[in-house]
């Protein structure tokens, strides 16, 4: 069964349960990726206010969950894969940690009552570096 949320901004968004033939994200699913898409945005911002040449972030996102009802998330990793021209991997670093601690209220939020933790990797043009 579908279901359409609407914003107080207008926009809808369609939800779906947890079923075999499901046509959209279920609320849960979505709580992830609003927490993906809030921390992008801020990493993404970061890192072209310090000038950084930033050609696409992707963020994969894990969770584990409760074994009971309520099936809340336990744990909740974030992995940034940021792709540009000669990205500081210290400037990445530094991105993900002001995301994390100071402005994605979504990760923040979810933190107050789960453990939430971030690791990226950095696509240059020529190298690949990763941190955990």
């Amino acid at each position: 069964m579908s279901f359409i949320g609407r914003s107080a901004s207008g926009h809808a968004v369609v939800f779906d349960a947890n079923s075999d033939d499901s046509t959209a994200p279920s609320p849960m699913e979505m709580v992830l990726m609003s927490a993906g898409a809030c921390s992008s945005v801020d990493v993404v911002s970061i890192l072209k206010k310090a000038r950084q040449q930033v050609l696409g972030c992707e963020v994969e996102l894990t969770a584990e969950r409760a074994d009971s009802v309520p099936r809340v998330f336990t744990k909740i990793h974030l992995h940034f894969v940021v792709s540009g021209h000669d990205l500081s991997e210290k400037q990445v670093a530094r991105a993900v940690e002001l995301s994390a601690d100071k402005y994605c209220s979504v990760s923040i939020m979810l933190a107050s009552s789960v453990a939430v933790s971030h690791s990226f990797s950095v696509n240059n043009a020529s190298q690949t570096v990763a941190s955990e």
